[in-house]
């Protein structure tokens, strides 16, 4: 799970990062005043705050970056994934609550958690009754099927995850429905639905992660009739509580009740407002102010403020504020198709050459930053072990960077003078761009010459997505974020590190890692159903993934997100990786 830009040019962001360090450090040892009705700093981070059930109104998010798709198939950032809840619903979902037991899974669509059978091959889901699409019709059985089979049209419908894809057909042998000739279109033969309540997959091969699979955005429901393929993204048909009413890519959403949803059928969702509505804007600054005078309710990317935004919410608006641990790490990647990291001396050189101390100043400090990140595996991953795992001693006595070890890399790569490459980072959020910069300023130290490139974030997947992109642009070094799909390392990181999941389009794998242990642990993982041995496993697969030097990690994330005095129910969750549960917030002055 990706993360967007925050939108808005860099402005003084450098200058900016240290003093909000210097402020993050003293703001946290008080409580803060916060703005009048704000009920105090962290208040709602992991635990709910201003609890109510009063319907109406208008929530308004604020957004520096629109989603890279609304299409449920093709969307891949957190905040989408976090917000396509309210106009989509899956056989399984998460539960709306806070903190750890928001990851938990609940049924949504099913009745229940559904029947395992024939050696965990065999998942069978009835439907509940009263679910409707927004035209009133009934949400079958089929709909879902015909949802998941979208994964299949890579060439149309890329840049989503395709974890069911790979898991009920991995020879590739389903066409996809935009292609289907069968008679009748009967589809994935992995996917039966023998009446309109009741469905049945069946994994050639078993996986332990195959339910969490079904919660995601893309095991949605997509009516035949409905699925406008390419154009979908503009006005996804409804099955939750509310539907798109206008939609100015770039510019505005406005989302209105959706009459045919009946509360009855939906365990999940309350559907307080009346009224949901996200304006994007260019500039950070001007957003996070319109925050902060109360013009808006929260931001829909959930990166947290600009430098200058987090200065001025420290100083005055404190109480608004909420500071949790996400599932994020922030990194750069080298591609190994760009020279000379292709050799990993060359690739350890930067790693040892970094400043990483800078590089989580730039981020925000530890804080609104996180803390220096060791290793390539999130906390909130089971398997886990935080900075005690840290081979390249990037928290220890390296953390200002290790000169003559970079050097000593560098002489081993045949580049004792260094080299020039290009850092690529998105244009959108100037965090990145600091982040971009600490590093090239660190690097010039060893005789690493970086260039910075600027690209548009909302066009990843064809830019940095694209390995004949980055071939061809030569950007030895790009800054990225990641966040798993679901809470397992199969959910974290392979998309990332597995060979399979190199695409030509919408690709993660940056690094072109073809790694046959990697892919082995992986294939491991999915049989396993012992959650220890799998811990164990996620364990291998990270020190595999560290000691090929294919990423730098910067931090393990954390945010700094503002929050409106009008929110009732608000609270973060583990489920969306530590932003606040979007559908289970109301406003107080409802009319």
């Amino acid at each position: 799970m990706t993360t967007p830009p925050t939108a808005g040019r860099r402005k003084q962001a450098m200058a900016a990062a240290a003093v909000v360090t210097a402020l993050l450090t003293t703001a946290a040892c008080g409580s803060g005043n916060g703005t009048k009705g704000a009920a105090g700093y962290d208040a709602a981070n992991n635990k709910v705050l201003n609890a109510g059930s009063k319907k109406g109104g208008e929530l308004k998010f604020a957004g520096s970056q629109d989603a890279d798709s609304w299409d449920t198939t093709r969307g891949y950032y957190g905040f989408a994934w976090n917000f396509m809840r309210y106009y989509s619903r899956q056989l399984m979902s998460y539960k709306t609550e806070p903190g750890k037991a928001g990851a938990e899974l609940t049924p949504d669509l099913a009745t229940n958690a559904g029947k395992i059978s024939n050696n965990g091959r065999t998942y069978t889901y009835e439907l509940r009754d009263g679910i409707t699409w927004e035209d009133g019709k009934p949400i079958t059985s089929k709909d879902i099927k015909y949802g998941i089979e979208r994964q299949w049209a890579q060439d149309v419908l890329s840049g989503g995850p395709v974890y069911l894809k790979d898991v009920l057909d991995p020879e590739g042998e389903y066409p996809g429905p935009y292609k289907d000739k069968s008679p009748d279109r009967l589809g994935m033969k992995a996917i039966e639905t023998p009446d309109d309540k009741t469905i049945v997959f069946n994994l050639p091969r078993a996986n332990s992660d195959f339910a969490q699979m079904l919660a995601t955005p893309s095991a949605s429901p997509v009516r035949q009739d409905k699925d406008t393929k390419s154009k979908y993204a503009l006005k996804p048909f409804s099955s939750g509580p509310y539907k798109f009413a206008s939609y100015a890519p770039g510019k505005s959403l406005k989302l209105v009740r959706n009459t045919q949803w009946k509360a009855a059928s939906d365990p999940i969702r309350k559907a307080y407002p009346d009224t949901i509505s996200a304006k994007f804007f260019a500039n950070a600054n001007d957003m996070d102010q319109r925050l902060i005078n109360g013009d808006f309710h929260l931001d829909l990317n959930q990166t947290g403020p600009s430098p200058q935004g987090r200065t001025t919410a420290l100083k005055q608006h404190k109480g608004n504020l909420d500071n949790p641990l996400t599932s994020y790490i922030r990194y750069a990647v080298f591609p190994r198709s760009v020279p000379p990291f292709d050799n990993i001396h060359c690739r350890k050189a930067v790693i040892h050459g970094a400043d990483h101390v800078s590089l989580q100043n730039a981020r925000g400090g530890p804080l609104a930053g996180g803390d220096i990140a060791t290793n390539m595996l999130p906390p909130s991953v089971p398997g886990a072990e935080g900075q005690k795992y840290d081979p390249y001693r990037i928290a220890g006595e390296g953390k200002k960077g290790d000169v003559e070890k970079a050097k000593e890399e560098l002489r081993a790569c045949g580049r004792p003078n260094g080299f020039s490459t290009t850092i690529a980072v998105r244009n959108n959020k100037p965090v990145e761009v600091a982040t971009a910069e600490s590093l090239q300023a660190s690097l010039k130290k060893i005789g690493v010459r970086a260039e910075i490139d600027q690209y548009d974030g909302a066009q990843t997947a064809g830019i940095v997505g694209s390995p004949a992109n980055v071939k061809k642009k030569k950007y030895g070094i790009v800054i990225d974020g990641w966040a798993p799909d679901f809470g397992t390392v199969q959910g974290f990181g392979l998309p990332l590190w597995s060979s399979k999941y190199i695409l030509q389009s919408g690709n993660n794998n940056f690094a072109l890692i073809k790694d046959k242990t990697i892919d082995g642990l992986f294939d491991s993982y999915v049989k396993e159903l012992d959650e220890g041995e799998q811990a164990t496993i996620a364990k291998e697969i990270n020190h595999k993934v560290m000691e090929g030097a294919y990423y730098l990690p910067f931090t393990f994330e954390k945010f700094l997100n503002w929050r409106s005095p009008d929110l009732t129910n608000a609270h973060t969750t583990d489920g969306y990786s530590g932003m606040y549960d979007f559908v289970s917030l109301g406003l107080k002055n409802a009319k």
